[in-house]
């Protein structure tokens, strides 16, 4: 009998060779020319965060009042990224891109960095790192996934959002401390070509990012940071009388301000302090340790889940139900960037939204991050170009990433009093009280107390009860001291 002969309906091709069979180029529909300009389009979407995370990361000081560096996160955040995405590809084989995390960083930044040494902190993502890799080889994923509900997860995002919106907006000095008000307008109002730079700089970035222009955020960036220079050449005096603040805008003096090898100087410096990890964190406390280890792992686990949804679904990647084969592949990958990520200095790794880019110019398999961390191989030797950008042309990005998570607000289901009244804890708490572990503990105990009140207190997971005891505990950690001492 013979064998049928394929339709002319039929598209589906054998595998041209190994690496389209590995990758299953031909299978998904997509060629190589194809999966390149995917993952281009995927880094310059991306690429500022070879900007911003040094900015947020390189400029917070930890307990000691050590600082980073900008020039040496941003050599660390692309090579980290770099290795993270060819990591992705080659593991899961699909197009999702890898790097520092916005909005974790913030939480590494903000909340951890002041109770320890950057040393320590870094060794604390690993361990978070190691941690989330075992959850997800246990299948124990699956009760932490179901523990959290949908709604709260949603306003976690929402209120990094407002988080990172109001870092930016405080950095540029849009808003500062007010005389008799929490906060206000600028020093008093809105004065200062600075001031001006962010604002112009704001209104582009969102001209581009309506207008769907591709790398909007890298772009914006770009722009404002030549307008920033400009107007420091034809007003400034080369230091800081027009009140730049750390960053003073300003041209390349040498080719050494363009183009270097990468520092590579943070590397490993989580070992500093040795590997006794009882006694390097015993100042901070086990307990504290353990939710700030909690904090990680709940805000990298599901954003990552929660991207690998989004994106896959736009690449018809997943079934109805928003499953795709391989998720224990793409979040081994994950766990093991969020490694790199705490090795190298960087924070946190997670998957990119904006893997999204790559995916409508119809990447759909892992070639396309690989090129992606290619990408990010020539950046880290560009990094000496982030030392002359200031806050005022990078921080209104921070705005709009802000922004672009605080849409998500519209999937909460505010009908429910008990996700309602948690959401709206987490979602206010985050910004109100600089802290997003704050937001996310706040969050949690408001849901479990009304679903209690409600009756419904069977419904929530134990699991979410006790989460919820352990931020109680840590909220409540300076009464009880004050009582057992």
């Amino acid at each position: 009998m013979n064998a049928p002969t394929p339709s002319s309906s039929d598209t589906r091709r054998a595998p041209a060779g190994p690496l389209d069979a590995y990758f299953k180029i031909t299978e998904r529909g997509s060629t190589l020319g194809t999966e390149i300009r995917g993952g281009l389009a995927t880094f310059f979407a991306m690429a500022y965060v070879v900007v911003l995370n040094p900015l947020i990361l390189g400029t917070a000081e930890d307990v000691n009042g050590d600082l980073l560096g900008i020039p040496e996160v941003a050599a660390m955040t692309a090579l980290v990224a770099a290795i993270s995405c060819v990591l992705m590809g080659i593991v899961s084989r699909y197009p999702f891109a890898i790097a520092a995390g916005m909005g974790l960083n913030a939480v590494v930044a903000y909340g951890i960095a002041p109770l320890m040494p950057w040393a320590d902190v870094f060794l604390l993502i690993i361990v978070e790192g190691i941690f989330l890799l075992i959850l997800v080889l246990t299948g124990f994923r699956t009760a932490v996934f179901a523990a959290i509900p949908p709604g709260l997860k949603v306003a976690i995002a929402v209120g990094v959002g407002l988080f990172l919106a109001m870092i930016g907006l405080a950095n540029a000095g849009f808003v500062q401390a007010g005389e008799g008000t929490p906060v206000q307008l600028g020093n008093g109002g809105l004065n200062g070509w600075p001031i001006l730079i962010f604002v112009i700089g704001l209104l582009i970035s969102i001209a581009l990012y309506v207008r769907k222009v591709r790398g909007a955020l890298l772009l914006g960036i770009v722009i404002t940071t030549v307008l920033a220079i400009i107007v420091e050449a034809v007003f400034g005096d080369g230091g800081d009388r027009l009140g730049w603040g750390a960053i003073v805008p300003s041209l390349p003096s040498s080719l050494g301000d363009v183009v270097a090898m990468p520092d590579v100087s943070l590397f490993l410096l989580f070992t500093d302090g040795g590997f006794n990890i009882v006694a390097r964190w015993s100042d901070v406390g086990i307990a504290t340790v353990l939710m700030l280890i909690f904090t990680l792992l709940l805000a990298d686990f599901f954003d990552t889940m929660g991207t690998m949804v989004g994106v896959a679904r736009q690449g018809d990647l997943a079934d109805e139900d928003g499953n795709i084969e391989g998720t224990r592949e793409v979040l081994v990958a994950d766990s093991l960037g969020t490694v790199l990520g705490g090795m190298g200095s960087a924070s946190v790794a997670t998957l990119y939204a904006e893997s999204a880019a790559g995916v409508a110019e119809g990447a759909r398999t892992g070639l396309a991050p690989i090129v992606t961390g290619f990408m990010f191989v020539i950046a880290a030797f560009f990094t000496p170009l982030v030392s002359l950008i200031p806050f005022h042309a990078a921080t209104p990005v921070l705005v709009m990433v802000g922004f672009m998570m605080l849409t998500q607000v519209t999937n909460i289901d505010f009908k429910d009093p008990a996700i309602a009244i948690g959401s709206f804890m987490a979602i206010t708490m985050m910004p109100f009280t600089y802290s997003i572990a704050n937001g996310i503990g706040f969050g949690l105990i408001a849901y479990a107390f009304v679903m209690m009140v409600t009756g419904r207190a069977r419904q929530v997971h134990p699991l979410l009860w006790l989460i919820s005891v352990v931020f109680l505990i840590h909220f409540a950690e300076a009464p009880i001291y004050a009582l057992i001492g």
